[in-house]
């Protein structure tokens, strides 16, 4: 008998992945060409051949029982530093390989730092709409995350409902940027009153209040947008990071942590960060694409492609009548329902062969995601379903 607890994570399964099921049905009845999945962000785009090139030369050159065998939990020490020196060049940062702990994915960094922070019954703060597993992440700790209300008009920081949120309790904070699922990229100014706000309550209640910022996205943004640095303006920030979208590695699990000095308890931190990456079962991050993504921490994926599938699907639902918030970064689309209920419109979506993604899975209800990580024609093909279920909500008139 499984545990009461894991029956409920069993019973409300995500949602996405349940899509990305069903669209494999949908596929054996229609045929694959025929199905429009834009449920799961996959990348299309394969990986830049330098990171083939880099694994093949590892796998010939380098000493195999150091490729193949443990090192330090936080990863290789070597590594670590090209990936801060990276950091630097791009950021203007000054961070060195003790700042870096190599971790299992984003999903993987994201649990070893809630191990580190959370006793049981410490809050922490998140963003609708957000990534739906946030909550598992924080609840696998003992922890209670809270979500604050979005802001349905720019989908910036709801700010003002966030600091009457915050509570002696709170222990952390995690900001998504650019967002899953809408494609929002949080502002200077934003950040900037985020961090104000996260000041003064550390002040008023003498507590450490950590801000981690969820970053898989950081390099895929668009029109010029940049994603501001957060340790530049909030001391106690921890960075979560992951190769799968930058550089078209999902499978291969692939990220890293930012520790700065400048954190509280930094030693202790950085410590625990380690102590969790082994007790957690990871041990450490995977050792041949740890020294492949050294190699190619400056490369990233082909941000034109997802740019021209943005700019073909965006200019079409909304001349469609769709309602839809126009994606900075990330390769996400989020759309408003033409009905309150948005798992209807979802229902109808799927009798035009489209699979979307409802809002409430991120706790946004009344809105859809689209995933436009996928082929050329998949987005071209799609357009007449998106079109006769416009009409079908009588959106063309």
């Amino acid at each position: 008998m499984i545990s009461n607890s894991m029956k409920k994570i069993v019973e409300n399964s995500s949602a996405i992945r349940a899509m990305f099921e069903e669209g494999e049905r949908l596929a054996s009845i229609h045929g694959k060409e025929n199905v429009f999945d834009f449920s799961l962000g996959n990348p299309n785009v394969a990986a830049p051949e330098m990171v083939r090139d880099a694994i093949i030369d590892i796998l010939m050159h380098e000493d195999t029982l150091m490729v193949h065998g443990y090192m330090n939990n936080a990863g290789y020490v070597d590594v670590r530093k090209d990936i801060a020196d990276s950091l630097n060049r791009k950021q203007g940062t000054d961070f060195t390989e003790a700042n870096i702990l190599m971790t299992v994915g984003a999903a993987g960094g994201l649990n070893v730092i809630l191990k580190v922070l959370l006793n049981p019954g410490d809050e922490v703060i998140t963003f609708a709409p957000f990534f739906g597993e946030y909550t598992n992440y924080v609840n696998n700790f003992g922890g209670v995350l809270k979500a604050v209300e979005p802001d349905l008009k720019h989908f910036q920081l709801n700010l003002e409902s966030f600091e009457k949120m915050i509570t002696p309790l709170t222990k952390a904070v995690i900001i998504n940027n650019p967002n899953n699922p809408t494609g929002v990229v949080y502002s200077e100014d934003t950040i900037k009153s985020l961090a104000d706000i996260m000041n003064r309550k550390q002040k008023e209640f003498g507590t450490s209040i950590y801000l981690i910022s969820d970053e898989p996205y950081r390099e895929l943004v668009y029109d010029g947008v940049e994603v501001p640095c957060l340790t530049k303006y909030y001391d106690n920030t921890i960075i979560g990071y992951s190769f799968s979208k930058s550089l078209s590695l999902p499978g291969d699990r692939i990220g890293y942590l930012v520790i700065p000095f400048s954190l509280d308890d930094y030693e202790d931190v950085f410590d625990g960060a380690c102590a969790a990456n082994r007790i957690l079962g990871f041990v450490n991050a995977p050792s041949i694409i740890q020294r492949a993504a050294a190699r190619c921490c400056d490369e990233k994926t082909d941000v034109y492609f997802y740019d021209e599938n943005r700019k073909i699907l965006y200019g079409a639902l909304t001349d469609y009548g769709f309602d839809c918030v126009k994606p900075q970064g990330a390769f996400y689309l989020f759309m408003k329902s033409p009905v309150e209920n948005e798992v209807e419109f979802c229902e109808a979506a799927k009798k035009h062969n489209l699979l979307l993604v409802r809002g409430r899975a991120f706790g946004c209800p009344g809105y859809v995601r689209l995933a436009y990580c996928v082929s050329r024609e998949t987005v071209v093909n799609s357009l007449p379903a998106f079109k006769a279920l416009a009409e079908e909500y009588g959106l063309i008139k």
